[in-house]
């Protein structure tokens, strides 16, 4: 196999900059484009040219003022996010120039990244790179691991037309799921989840009662949720669930992408039917399972090329069009993982 050819490192490069905090509707105005000098790596560190990047609905909360369990941008700096690239300076001798490599400081076209934040990739893992950067070990995680979904199932998903969500009624069929039902926005995006991408009947908000809509779809209630939404879904989650249902809280949505400028917005929940259907609730987080990105890799690849999975996503071209992918993501704009090719 001939060695691989590192391109020449250039003096600048580009990164998109948060303009200001934003509050209300998201648009290109709150982002800037900067031509910086390429960094030095130190010792530990490794200079990686990125080649694709993901935006999530996370970042949009990490905008704004509101107090987060994460870091917020901040105004005149770089944002930041999970990303794909290729080593291509390694001072300090554990990683190679040419290693494929995920990390997490997207949003510029070169990143000098601590050695201890990086994984190494096999590139031949996945079809692609950009695969890499599913949100498919979350789905995969929290209906295997948090949810355990069993044969006969019947489990709903919200935001099913989201990046966790598009993959999330492929893989509750992948594990015997009896009935899947997913919610989204849009009666367009409802008719591809049911006919592609694994969901046997939707809802759509807006489209009237979401306890109603969900009593229609899984008129025998439903043993899983799998929500990354919040807000009132939850509750109508709650009231249709069958005794022993198991909830698994990935994400707030309903937060993130709505007119709350991302505080997180209390739901009330009924307790007494908590207790005697004997629900269990349990968040999942993918920090928490560092075992689970080599694991969903596995099953992630296998899927892709026997065709029993597909990977649902909008990829835009050039990092400048990194704040037109987020704003078209809080707009509802894709179906699946929303990714920026640098």
């Amino acid at each position: 196999m001939p060695p691989t050819v590192v391109p020449a490192i250039p003096a600048v490069h580009r990164e998109v900059r948060l303009a200001d905090q934003a509050e209300g509707a998201l648009t290109t105005g709150h982002f800037t484009v900067a031509e910086v000098p390429v960094p030095v790596p130190e010792p530990g560190q490794v200079l990686v040219r990125t080649r694709v990047m993901a935006v999530t609905a996370a970042m949009r909360t990490q905008m704004t003022k509101v107090p987060l369990p994460m870091p917020s941008f901040v105004p005149g700096q770089a944002l930041w996010g999970a990303a794909i690239g290729e080593v291509v300076a390694a001072p300090g001798g554990g990683f190679a120039p040419g290693d494929l490599v995920h990390h997490p400081y997207g949003w510029r076209e070169f990143a000098s990244v601590e050695e201890s934040r990086v994984r190494r990739l096999d590139p031949d893992a996945l079809p692609t790179p950009a695969a890499h950067l599913s949100q498919g070990a979350t789905a995969w995680g929290a209906l295997r691991r948090a949810a355990e979904v069993r044969p006969g199932d019947t489990v709903f998903v919200t935001g099913a037309a989201g990046g966790v969500g598009s993959l999330a009624g492929q893989l509750a069929r992948r594990l015997g799921a009896g009935r899947v039902v997913g919610s989204t926005g849009s009666e367009r995006k409802a008719a591809r989840l049911r006919a592609e991408l694994g969901y046997d009947d939707t809802i759509v908000r807006g489209a009237g009662p979401i306890e109603r809509q969900l009593r229609r779809a899984a008129p025998g209630g439903i043993d899983v949720l799998l929500d990354t939404v919040g807000g009132e879904q939850l509750p109508a989650a709650l009231a249709v669930a069958r005794p022993d249902a198991r909830f698994a809280l990935v994400g707030a949505l309903s937060s993130q992408l709505g007119g709350s400028g991302g505080a997180l917005t209390p739901v009330e929940l009924d307790t007494g039917l908590i207790i005697t259907r004997r629900v269990t609730l349990r968040g999942f987080g993918l920090y928490a399972h560092p075992d689970l990105p080599q694991e969903w890799t596995k099953e992630f690849g296998q899927g892709l090329r026997e065709g029993s999975l597909v990977f649902p996503h909008a990829l835009l071209q050039g990092i400048e069009q990194a704040p037109r992918a987020l704003c078209e993501l809080t707009q509802g704009r894709h179906i699946g993982a929303v990714l920026v090719e640098l």
